[in-house]
């Protein structure tokens, strides 16, 4: 019915269907999109629709497009749903989604939703709200199926299908023993080859990956990249099994870490969106560009201590603004290859040598090429054969000292165990800036004499 429609269209004829009070064409036109075109046409209807939208909406359809909605969109859904068709929805969520979204509510309206909410659900939510934030606990969910390592193949097969809907995933079945601890891993590739009377214990996988409770996600993150994972046990410190983390939920921690180092990398603080305000995102920043700023008065005071030097050689202002804009691009630009590379990547001695060889290799190569090209320039432009070489010296140095600042600093708040993307970018370029000048102002003050 809509799969030839564009989006305007199907978001025009559901309008149609519900101003019209047309139920089957509405659902109709529902089950063929996915949630997040559902969530879509959501968000674009008119206030005084969406209320009859939410009602012709089934249970399971209302808890996809919950899971498609921000943080704030979903509490306003709650609260246009109720209290009692509220929890019959969050039942049906993915327990992990829910725990995330429950974390943000106060104590009271959590317990007021839980205890409406079924209790093996509920019980499930409040087990994964106990583990502390960003850590496999709380990413996880029940929703998978396991089987016994004493069942014949046929029992899995009956087992999976009873429990097909109740999984999110069913990619791999987990075997545990009678102590419920994890003891191998199915595929469906094992079943459809295997005979239906042969036991899962001759057909499993025995060593399973797995992760604990309490592994960082990005270490889980890093497990499912490294293996080509769909999902991942998760187990506690007894291998007993407690749920899994399926793709999805790994590409949400990805996405989220990567805006939380671009945020550190621009010294924004805490997230800023479109939709932030603006005395919020003010504040947001402020105190990081208000430390940088008092750190930028070293670089005046600096070219203040060189006063004599600039008035006797006016030209060297020229070139002030290109010597220290380049040494914070390149600072800046092997800050974020470090950063990348330190996630991605598993850190020793032996790589920190390399990277940092590699990186002084580029700041040479770059050094070399750019002074040459600007010493010519200088030449060219004042006339100064002793001005090109101070200029080009100048930035070959700071070139290799930026490139080598924006590589050390993250590599040493690595391991010391601070967040590396806190060495953000304006905080790379504001002590190039230093570096810079000091060098650039220092090798002229040698050859003063020449210049004059």
């Amino acid at each position: 019915m809509v799969k030839d429609m564009t989006h305007e269209e199907i978001s025009l004829y559901i309008i149609k269907t519900l101003t019209e009070n047309k139920k089957a064409e509405f659902e109709a036109a529902l089950d063929e999109l996915q949630p997040y075109d559902v969530a879509a046409i959501y968000k674009e209807l008119p206030e005084k629709q969406k209320s009859r939208f939410l009602l012709h909406l089934k249970y399971d359809l209302l808890a996809d497009l919950m899971e498609e909605l921000e943080k704030s969109e979903q509490l306003e859904l709650l609260n246009m749903l109720g209290i009692e068709k509220s929890s019959k929805v969050l039942d049906l969520m993915d327990n992990d989604d829910l725990a995330t979204l429950l974390h943000e509510l106060s104590p009271e309206k959590i317990d007021s939703l839980l205890s409406e909410m079924d209790t093996k659900e509920s019980n499930a939510v409040k087990d994964i709200m106990s583990y502390p934030p960003e850590t496999a606990g709380r990413i996880m969910t029940n929703r998978f199926v396991w089987i016994r390592n004493y069942y014949t193949v046929r029992e899995a097969v009956d087992k999976l299908k009873s429990f097909a809907e109740f999984a999110e995933t069913l990619n791999y079945l987990y075997v545990i023993d009678e102590e419920s601890k994890l003891v191998g891993v199915v595929s469906y590739r094992d079943l459809l080859l295997a005979g239906e009377g042969d036991r899962i214990d001759n057909i499993m996988f025995e060593r399973v990956i797995s992760v604990t409770v309490t592994t960082d996600q990005e270490e889980v993150a890093k497990t499912v990249e490294r293996y080509d994972f769909i999902s991942v046990p998760v187990v506690d410190d007894d291998h007993v099994l407690l749920g899994i983390i399926t793709v999805d939920d790994v590409i949400d921690v990805v996405i989220r870490e990567a805006n939380e180092d671009i945020e550190k990398l621009s010294a924004s603080g805490k997230a800023i969106d479109f939709d932030t305000k603006t005395l919020v995102a003010a504040a947001r920043r402020l105190p990081w560009l208000i430390l940088l700023l008092f750190i930028g008065l070293i670089s005046g005071r600096i070219i203040s201590s060189f006063e004599d030097t600039l008035k006797q050689v006016v030209a060297l202002t020229f070139f002030m603004p290109m010597i220290a804009g380049m040494t914070g691009n390149t600072g800046t630009q092997s800050l974020a290859v470090v950063v990348r590379g330190l996630i991605s990547h598993d850190i020793d001695k032996k790589v920190i040598f390399r990277l940092i060889m590699r990186e002084l290799g580029v700041g040479i190569s770059i050094g070399a090429t750019c002074a040459i090209l600007i010493s010519v320039i200088a030449y060219i432009w004042q006339g100064s054969l002793t001005l090109g070489f101070v200029v080009g010296s100048s930035l070959f140095f700071t070139l290799i000292i930026g490139t080598l600042a924006g590589t050390i600093i993250p590599i040493i708040l690595y391991r010391i165990k601070i967040d590396p993307a806190v060495a953000s970018g304006p905080l790379i370029t504001t002590l190039n800036d230093i570096f810079s000048l000091l060098t650039y102002f220092g090798i002229a003050t040698m050859f003063l004499h020449y210049l004059m």
